[in-house]
């Protein structure tokens, strides 16, 4: 779950009520907070581990990489609060909590009285499908599923989305002529299409490569077995 879909959930839900939430940010520091209805300072720099680890609790929702950098840090000087993750890093990790409440809520307490500390979301799509699912799991009326999903631009932030869609306006724009012309044929859109993919002017600094009208056959790292983790 991407960040700015956590706080419109959580504020639709009254979450904030109550609490005495920081923000923190990896290239905003000093802004102005997400107003959730209670107070909170500016925004903290991400990776000061003496302040975040003031915190009973943290919720990241910024990715594998910040979480392989900022928890070890944060349990080098004792830090022995809840540290709740969206990423994929620490979720095969036997000191680790898979949580997809309601599906799992009897896993995540056996987790939280056992004094499991690290909590980790699921994969979204396997997630959703078995928040769908998860009552006929409970009747006992399927006995196995295979899932198989592929990654969204949206796991990637804001700025890879924004990107997305800016790959999307400059195909439409480059198959403007032709697409006003009835008569076009759909061999010359496609070739127009391609070429637009190709221009050296294409946005693509944050995916690296086209995304719009394509897709990107790695995600993640390389695994032994010559596949990537995703």
């Amino acid at each position: 779950m991407v960040g700015s879909v956590l706080l419109e959930r959580m504020l639709a839900e009254g979450d904030f009520s109550g609490l005495e939430p920081e923000f923190f940010s990896t290239s905003q520091v000093g802004q102005a907070p997400p107003d959730v209805g209670v107070s909170a300072p500016p925004l903290a720099d991400a990776y000061e581990i003496s302040r975040l680890a003031e915190h009973e609790a943290i919720v990241s929702c910024q990715g594998g990489d910040y979480t392989k950098q900022v928890l070890p840090q944060l349990r080098e000087v004792g830090w022995t609060g809840y540290w709740i993750d969206a990423a994929s890093a620490k979720r095969m990790d036997d000191d680790t909590v898979i949580v997809l409440d309601p599906v799992n809520r009897e896993v995540i307490d056996r987790g939280i009285a056992a004094g499991f500390l690290n909590y980790a979301g699921g994969n979204c799509t396997v997630s959703l499908m078995l928040m769908a699912l998860g009552g006929l799991f409970a009747q006992g009326w399927v006995e196995w599923v295979s899932a198989m999903t592929y990654q969204s631009a949206s796991g990637a932030g804001a700025r890879n989305m924004r990107e997305l869609v800016a790959q999307m306006r400059a195909i439409g724009e480059g198959s403007a002529a032709l697409l006003e012309d009835p008569a076009s044929a759909a061999l010359s859109i496609d070739a127009q299409v391609r070429a637009t993919l190709a221009d050296e002017n294409f946005p693509s600094e944050s995916f690296g490569v086209p995304l719009a009208a394509s897709l990107i056959p790695w995600i993640d790292t390389l695994q032994e077995g010559g596949e990537t983790r995703e």
